[in-house]
């Protein structure tokens, strides 16, 4: 009898381990901010070859978008290269927090490889299409410069962004 009632208590705690979620496991991670959820803004910095982005987390859960931002020019193939060089990964946004990122378009206005675009679309997530935001609501005129275009990580202020970007 006795065998029986230590293996119903063991059978027991071993069911109430098995439900309790274990540090580090994926419920203790935060979900992909929904799209929805997320609002993107990018505008020209005062320094013609910058444009200043952002994304804020709209809901009231802490969630994540990719550290890295998908920054793309009209119909140019590929996206701006990180600084530092890096992964994808996730970047925790608290709920009503926004992240900031420096985008360098072109090292030098009069480069003649440079290339004239009318928009920009930016993306918190690369699975997910981003906004675009035409050179005039930018704040850049007709066109946007781009040639060999760079952006910083996800940072928690636009200062340490344009810090990230410094001289690169």
């Amino acid at each position: 009898m006795r065998f029986r009632s230590v293996l119903a208590l063991s059978t027991a705690a071993t069911a109430l381990l098995l439900a309790v979620p274990q540090s580090g496991s994926a419920a203790a991670r935060p979900a992909k901010c929904a799209e929805r959820s997320v609002t993107v803004r990018a505008q020209q910095s005062h320094d013609p070859k910058v444009v200043h982005i952002s994304v804020t987390n709209e809901s009231t859960r802490t969630c994540t978008v990719d550290r890295i931002p998908t920054v793309t020019f009209g119909d140019l193939d590929g996206a701006a290269l990180p600084v530092p060089a890096g992964d994808s990964g996730p970047y925790r946004m608290g709920a009503g927090r926004t992240a900031y990122a420096a985008v360098r378009t072109i090292a030098d206005p009069a480069d003649p490889e440079a290339r004239r675009v009318g928009s920009i679309t930016v993306s918190a997530d690369p699975s997910r299409f981003g906004r675009s935001f035409t050179a005039r609501e930018l704040g850049a005129g007709d066109a946007v410069l781009v040639w060999e275009p760079v952006t910083t990580w996800w940072k928690p202020s636009r200062a340490a962004a344009d810090r990230d970007l410094g001289g690169r």
